[in-house]
């Protein structure tokens, strides 16, 4: 059984939104993506949209929605954006924050970066994954 990770970020409309596009796109072989927020807004940011869908080809309007923390499902991984964001009750067995900087509001070279960033993430928490060297064992409060 796959474990199922979950992307959160204070808003869930761009850089979780992208950690799950990208999680979909190179890693649904080793985990489940699933991404998150405290708050959500009306639409995911076309910035964010855009990027990834010159970049990868995926339209996260067309795959994905903003979600709130509680509409999804237990998860085993919580990966935080960057955003010190408190999830209260979430219960999961390994917890990372990848402090990354929020490209909203910003140009595209930074929306690019930030793509490239998670891409490269992304797959690296896949191999951990995939190699055990994350303990998927107990589950713990956060």
């Amino acid at each position: 059984m796959k474990p199922k990770v979950a992307f959160i970020c204070v808003h869930n409309s761009c850089r979780s939104q992208m950690a799950e596009a990208l999680g979909k796109l190179f890693a649904s072989d080793i985990f489940d993506s699933y991404s998150a927020g405290t708050e959500i807004k009306s639409e995911i940011n076309q910035d964010a949209v855009k990027t990834i869908k010159d970049l990868y080809g995926v339209d996260m309007n067309k795959t994905q929605q903003s979600k709130l923390i509680g509409d999804i499902p237990g998860v085993d991984i919580v990966i935080t954006m960057g955003c010190n964001v408190v999830c209260p009750n979430l219960p999961t067995k390994y917890k990372e924050d990848w402090g990354l900087d929020d490209p909203t509001g910003k140009d595209k070279r930074e929306f690019r970066k930030t793509a490239l960033i998670i891409e490269e993430k992304v797959k690296d928490l896949a191999e951990r994954i995939r190699t055990n060297k994350i303990d998927l064992r107990e589950a713990k409060q956060i």
